[in-house]
């Protein structure tokens, strides 16, 4: 929003995606057959059989494409399991707050290609005269340059996120709860969502749009 104070107390929900929707943070799969499900370990969301050939770490052999089992994803519960790329970004996130203490991180989610999280910025917990709060496009970058780094280095050496993020001021508790559900049901989600299609670009408005219509009802 221009000219706001992104730095200010508030709750904030944040959307990033993977650099061309590419799909490396794990597997969306049934609870009901674990271990089963679609594969999303590491490939473009174009080409949902490619092989990224720029994997140099050998204990990532296992990230490969595999067959595909189909399930009704609508009579279980639908999980996301993370691989190693995907439990380096939630301990990233987890990071945050310890690295921020006026930052908590009330909720989230990591998919395939994207994770959401709500982050609130309180300068009462800090001597705000000892401490610069960041704004949260500062956070965010803390937070996409630490995960990075750690993805490249354990073997993803192309990795890269998307340059700009959506982000959503949360302005009440009908916000909020409304919000933190739709984190909640991410997973269960996810064969209907957007960013599982073909589509190579982030339309962040139209992500918006529907986050607004949602607040409407």
């Amino acid at each position: 929003m221009k000219g706001f104070d992104y730095s200010s107390n508030n709750l904030y929900f944040v959307t990033n995606c993977v650099k061309n929707n590419l799909c490396c943070f794990g597997n969306v799969i049934s609870d009901a057959n674990l271990g089963t499900g679609r594969d999303l370990s590491v490939h473009n969301s174009e080409n949902p059989h490619s092989e990224n050939p720029h994997l140099e770490n050998p204990h990532l052999e296992n990230f490969h494409s595999k067959n595909h089992q189909s399930y009704n994803h609508q009579s279980h519960n639908v999980v996301m399991e993370l691989n190693s790329f995907g439990l380096i970004l939630k301990n990233q996130i987890e990071w945050l707050e310890n690295q921020y203490p006026y930052i908590s991180i009330h909720n989230y989610v990591i998919m395939p290609n994207h994770f959401h999280f709500i982050l609130e910025i309180d300068s009462s917990k800090v001597n705000a005269n000892e401490i610069k709060i960041k704004s949260l496009s500062s956070v965010m970058g803390a937070l996409k340059t630490t995960s990075s780094k750690q993805i490249r280095d354990f073997g993803f050496i192309d990795f890269a996120w998307h340059r700009s993020f959506h982000d959503h001021i949360i302005r009440n508790e009908k916000e909020y709860e409304l919000i933190s559900n739709y984190i909640d049901r991410n997973p269960q989600k996810w064969f209907e969502d957007r960013l599982f299609t073909k589509t190579q670009q982030i339309e962040f408005l139209s992500l918006t749009n529907e986050l607004l219509y949602l607040l409407q009802l």
